[in-house]
């Protein structure tokens, strides 16, 4: 990536993080980015896989996340310390892209207990598999991997697994369509930004008559540049019970 654009993204997503609670326009982003709106919406997407507005909604959530779980805060003022006028509005944005509404996500200590794929139509089914790699100085454990409609990994995924370390992973039941494939771990509390290790592959499609397609991963720690992980994901830093689960 160009430096120039690098530094104008990391100038965005700062001037995101700063104002979580304020109203923000793109042209607003975009300024402080110093390039043009138009410029700077394309260079935002290249270099993070979302649009600025989608990044800036997910990074409210994300934070609206750590408040719940590190303060006592009501559901109401976090939703006003995250830029939403209507509570109603927030919980049920909450809601949809966590899969838990703020009070279970504060309740359930930010994970969830049981995660289903959803369900999508498809004629003849494929498999995805590959292998999750991860750096040899980390010792993830537990690593989720799913398929997204969209490279935020939000609502419910259309197949995922959870593997006892980095290593093969398979997918089956893989409806047709176009997924982005991201693998997830932590190795320290929630409530700690930057204890998270992300991996991500895609687009990747599935079209009519494949029955399988490769795809390998490499976790490593997340980036600015990564979007949060917006889904309440089962409890990665120990396995309660046998959950391991292919949608």
């Amino acid at each position: 990536m160009d430096e120039t654009v690098r530094r104008a993204v990391e100038r965005a997503i700062g001037a995101m993080n700063e104002k979580l609670g304020e109203e923000l326009t793109i042209d607003d982003i975009a300024r402080a980015a110093t390039f043009s709106k138009f410029h700077f919406t394309r260079v935002f997407q290249q270099a993070t896989g979302v649009s600025p507005g989608r990044f800036l909604s997910a990074l409210r959530l994300d934070e609206a996340k750590r408040l719940l779980l590190t303060t006592s805060i009501t559901v109401a003022d976090i939703s006003h310390r995250v830029g939403y006028n209507s509570v109603g509005t927030f919980s049920t944005r909450f809601s949809s892209r966590v899969g838990l509404s703020p009070s279970a996500y504060r309740q359930q200590g930010g994970f969830q207990r049981r995660l289903a794929g959803e369900p999508r139509p498809g004629a003849k089914p494929a498999i995805v598999r590959g292998f999750v790699s991860a750096p040899p100085e980390i010792s993830p454990g537990l690593v989720f991997v799913g398929l997204f409609p969209t490279r935020i990994p939000e609502g419910a995924p259309v197949r995922y697994t959870v593997i006892d370390a980095p290593g093969p992973y398979q997918l089956t039941e893989v409806p047709e369509g176009t997924w982005h494939l991201v693998a997830h771990c932590v190795t320290g509390p929630l409530t700690r930004r930057g204890t998270g290790y992300t991996g991500h592959h895609g687009p990747i499609t599935v079209e009519p008559g494949v029955t399988a397609r490769l795809a390998d991963l490499r976790v490593r720690p997340k980036r600015l540049f990564d979007p949060p992980v917006l889904l309440a994901l089962p409890d990665l830093r120990h396995r309660p019970e046998p959950f391991k689960h292919a949608a």
